[in-house]
């Protein structure tokens, strides 16, 4: 018993580590799904706010447990080369996404301002299928990153480990993103204190979150197409695909070149000509989609 118990502590212990490094591997990623939720939040009255939160974050751990671990861990199994396919049609949908949103906001065209409470339960359950359905394509990224990770374990404890960090990343996303909608009424009692000092920090609060909100909108569209189109060149020269590498290989020698001939900056500087490349492939991308798509016969029908 008392060799049991050892060897199931060193399994916890491998298991613990390993889903630690998954994660940290899908910082990036979980980074771009923190700041893409909140703008699915806008127009959402303050007493729904985390009502649709949790929601979403329920939405996202299905995701992870019923569709993507199964599916990516029996993929891998089998057939490993099906998995960079999946991953570029996720790609694709989030480049479009994202160019949607850009292309919108070119045109001048502007969404209803009316908070989604009062448009009745229908206008909520859009907000959380769009989210969640997002959520979907971010999460596949992350948990094939984790799964790379832990590739070399046996399946129990690759399986034992993408649950650990699918927990961990779901609470992490959404906890986040439940404290950025709230921070605003958090403000707001803080304003009401008898302390000058926080008084005045509420007011800050109260007055610097819808410029934040704003900013993390544009930055959450910015890693669609960002997260988009580093998947889709990423994926087209991977392994089962090996397509087109040149792509990937070109700006990854670049970046590797800007890295090293600009000093202590170098990691940063490569990095975003990495994202800067990756962002132009996706609106390039998802351009294309949201123009075949308006062109459609039954998308002319609905304008006229």
């Amino acid at each position: 018993m008392a060799a049991l118990a050892k060897l199931t502590a060193a399994s916890l212990d491998d298991v613990s580590a390993a889903a630690g490094r998954a994660t940290a591997k899908a910082a990036g990623v979980v980074v771009d799904d923190t700041a893409v939720t909140p703008q699915y939040l806008q127009g959402v009255t303050a007493e729904r706010e985390l009502a649709i939160v949790k929601q979403i974050a329920l939405g996202s751990i299905r995701n992870k447990l019923i569709f993507i671990l199964p599916v990516a861990l029996l993929l891998n199994y089998f057939l490993p080369a099906l998995l960079p396919i999946i991953l570029m049609v996720g790609g694709t949908y989030l480049a479009f996404e994202g160019a949607e949103k850009v292309w919108h906001k070119l045109s001048g065209q502007h969404d209803d301002d009316k908070p989604a409470v009062e448009k009745g339960p229908e206008a909520e359950k859009k907000i959380v299928s769009g989210a969640v359905r997002t959520d979907l394509i971010l999460s596949a990224e992350i948990m094939v990153i984790a799964l790379a990770t832990v590739s070399h374990q046996g399946f129990w404890s690759q399986m034992a480990s993408l649950v650990v960090v699918a927990f961990v990343i779901t609470l992490l996303v959404y906890g986040v993103v439940a404290l950025l909608v709230k921070m605003d009424d958090i403000g707001l009692k803080l304003a009401q204190r008898n302390n000058s000092a926080i008084q005045t920090l509420g007011r800050g609060l109260v007055t610097a979150m819808p410029k934040v909100l704003a900013t993390i909108s544009v930055v959450g569209t910015v890693a669609m197409l960002w997260v988009g189109g580093h998947i889709l060149m990423a994926n087209l020269g991977a392994d089962g695909t090996g397509w087109f590498n040149a792509p990937y290989a070109w700006v990854h020698h670049v970046e590797h070149g800007i890295a090293e001939a600009t000093g202590a900056l170098g990691g940063l500087l490569g990095w975003s000509f990495n994202t800067l490349c990756s962002a132009v492939i996706g609106l390039l991308v998802g351009s294309v989609v949201v123009g075949a798509l308006h062109l459609m016969p039954t998308n002319k029908t609905h304008a006229d």
